[in-house]
């Protein structure tokens, strides 16, 4: 079947992280162990994207319902964020690299919504790459929160005005709206809440290998699947041109 892509087309690409303690516990190794390997392999995958074409890539860190977790593991969790954008923040800037958090941060430390408020201001002018944190995150506490701020402006629900808000940085950010690619590690094949306005036309891609073990080359074996399929957004392959440009042409759910 013949790619409706271009090889040059930038590429929203968002990553469930799954796996870290499974690949740590058949190792006979503490789950901290697998989620230590779990952040190297982000840093692999954060450098390796720009080299892809990736413009925006989202991981998702911690989920709503992580907080469910033995409070040990929480608190490695969150240690390990705090080494990782005291590691990465300079990096992240020498590369053109602009690091955002989405999701919840009331019920973050004082000083992990301090560092990560202080990364934001330091990367906000990288272009090359929009890496974007999903951490205390839930697509459907998203949508729900979208749906109160509509009704309280008294303007029409539109789509573009519900997905403003759902996306929360559509309006600085607008690539950031649709995901292209969903990538999913660990060998479970469902989005767990992730991102579930973004993902409407998003194309799927699970795979068996836990994240600790996902790599450059798993990335772009993605890609490379991504780019050889037909996006049809609900039209046919002669419609597809013009459902593109539909989409690129609205905020909400335009592709970058």
């Amino acid at each position: 079947m013949q790619s409706t892509l271009h090889p040059n087309d930038k590429l929203h690409v968002a990553v469930i992280m799954d796996g870290n303690g499974r690949w740590a516990t058949r190792r006979g190794s503490p789950r901290s162990a697998g989620h230590r390997a779990g952040m190297a392999a982000a840093r692999r995958i954060v450098e390796a994207a720009p080299g892809l074409g990736v413009t925006t890539l989202t991981l998702f860190a911690f989920s709503a319902e992580n907080w469910r977790r033995p409070a040990e593991e929480v608190a490695t969790l969150m240690w390990l964020l705090r080494a990782f954008l005291r590691a990465e923040t300079q990096h992240l800037v020498d590369n053109g690299a602009r690091l955002s958090v989405i999701g919840r941060r009331d019920r973050l430390t004082r000083e992990l919504r301090r560092q990560i408020a202080r990364v934001e201001r330091m990367t906000a002018g990288g272009r090359r790459l929009h890496l974007r944190i999903a951490l205390d995150y839930s697509a459907r506490e998203a949508i729900v929160g979208a749906a109160v701020q509509c009704l309280g402006t008294g303007l029409p629900p539109t789509v573009d005005l519900f997905g403003q808000f759902i996306t929360g940085s559509a309006l600085r950010f607008p690539e950031t709206a649709s995901v292209d690619l969903l990538i999913r590690t660990g060998g479970e094949n469902r989005l767990s809440d992730f991102l579930l306005w973004e993902s409407a036309y998003a194309e799927l891609w699970f795979t068996d290998a836990m994240w600790p073990d996902f790599d450059a080359d798993a990335l772009a074996a993605a890609i490379a699947d991504f780019r050889g399929r037909e996006r049809r957004f609900g039209g046919l392959g002669k419609d597809v041109p013009a459902a593109a440009a539909e989409r690129a042409a609205s905020p909400s759910v335009s592709r970058v």
